[in-house]
């Protein structure tokens, strides 16, 4: 009896290590399923961006069951798909970037665009005529899409990766970007504590309406503070692919927002590495000499300002998994120049001392 209770108790115990370890598997595929849910609920707000468009006969009838493929300039991954009875298609899910497009269908030219910019939360319209003739033939489009938005009613305004790398910011601060767009306006005479605004957000006015009203986005996630009503991550300018700033009639998705909103979407790698670096310095031998504080022949107080960094990309399978790292370090030293008022002898000998009545 005593060996039968013996193996019993071992059962029990295996029995409640098996039900701990199904327990436990099961909690990690239940946070791994909300975490996939998740990412497809961020990733359908702004990060994508999508083909659209009409294949046609020179009539301008419908062409069914043409063949659509894009391709992606610098990563050369590939998306296809096909036109509906009324010719009309859709690629969705690219990611920001240069694509090629090629369009065919039997008894027909091939229809060839070399390069399309694609947007995040936009829609390129890429309409096709195609010619009769032979496949092999190709009919290729040289000139720039004329892209007409007809899918939304935002009012925005878009910085391409070469605005953003090329136009003068001062201290490379992104926020400053927002000057750029109308009816902005920087409050001046008042800014958040650097305890509490590390990265040196700017409080902008959109529309007249307050700065927290401003939402910030990046990469499709939310990049505002809720109570400071400011920028979280004020990202370097090396990393930032394109940036949307919508000043009216944006989608109900940024429903909380009640002046602007700002959209930014970061780089990625692509099939070829690519890197940049950076150092800019400024000095108190570079300043202007206050005449009223400094006199000729005193020196300035010693204020320095660096700010240095870089980023790199490249492939680690190339045509499927990339990365893409940048970093962005600032030191500043601030010398502070006071005038004092500092009594004479003489003003010490007749106002410094104390009279008897």
């Amino acid at each position: 009896m005593h060996s039968i209770s013996k193996t019993s108790q071992r059962m029990q115990c295996l029995r409640r290590g098996v039900m701990r370890r199904q327990a436990t598997l099961g909690w990690i595929l239940l946070c791994c399923l909300a975490f996939f849910l998740c990412a497809t609920t961020a990733s359908g707000q702004a990060v994508f961006g999508s083909i659209i468009g009409t294949v046609t006969d020179p009539q301008g009838n419908a062409v069914v069951g043409a063949k659509v493929t894009v391709t992606s300039i610098t990563k050369t991954t590939v998306f296809e798909a096909t036109t509906n009875e009324s010719g009309n298609y859709t690629v969705t899910h690219l990611i920001p970037d240069n694509y090629k497009i090629h369009v065919e269908a039997p008894g027909f030219k091939a229809y060839d665009v070399p390069a399309l910019q694609v947007s995040a939360d936009a829609a390129a319209k890429v309409d096709a005529q195609l010619q009769v003739g032979a496949v092999t033939q190709t009919v290729e489009v040289t000139g720039e899409v004329p892209q007409l938005k007809t899918d939304r009613a935002d009012v925005d305004i878009e910085f391409s990766q070469t605005y953003v790398e090329e136009l003068p910011v001062l201290n490379r601060n992104f926020t400053n970007f927002e000057l750029l767009s109308p009816g902005t306006q920087k409050l001046v005479g008042w800014s958040h504590a650097a305890t509490e605004n590390p990265q040196g957000g700017g409080q902008i006015f959109v529309n007249g309406q307050h700065f927290s009203g401003t939402n910030f986005e990046l990469d499709g996630t939310d990049n505002q503070d809720p109570i400071l009503g400011i920028i979280v991550v004020n990202p370097n300018l090396d990393a930032i692919g394109e940036t949307k700033i919508a000043l009216q009639d944006y989608d109900a998705e940024s429903g909380k927002a009640t002046a602007g909103v700002v959209k930014v979407q970061t780089k990625s790698g692509s099939n070829d590495y690519h890197g940049s670096g950076f150092y800019f310095y400024r000095g108190s031998d570079q300043q202007a000499r206050d005449p009223f504080a400094n006199k000729p022949g005193v020196s300035l107080a010693p204020a320095t300002w660096k700010q240095y960094g870089g980023s790199v990309g490249g492939p680690i399978i190339k045509n499927k998994l990339f990365f893409f790292g940048d970093y962005q370090g600032t030191k500043q030293q601030q010398g502070i120049t006071n005038q004092y008022t500092i009594p004479t002898a003489l003003v010490e000998s007749t106002c410094g001392k104390r009279s008897n009545f």
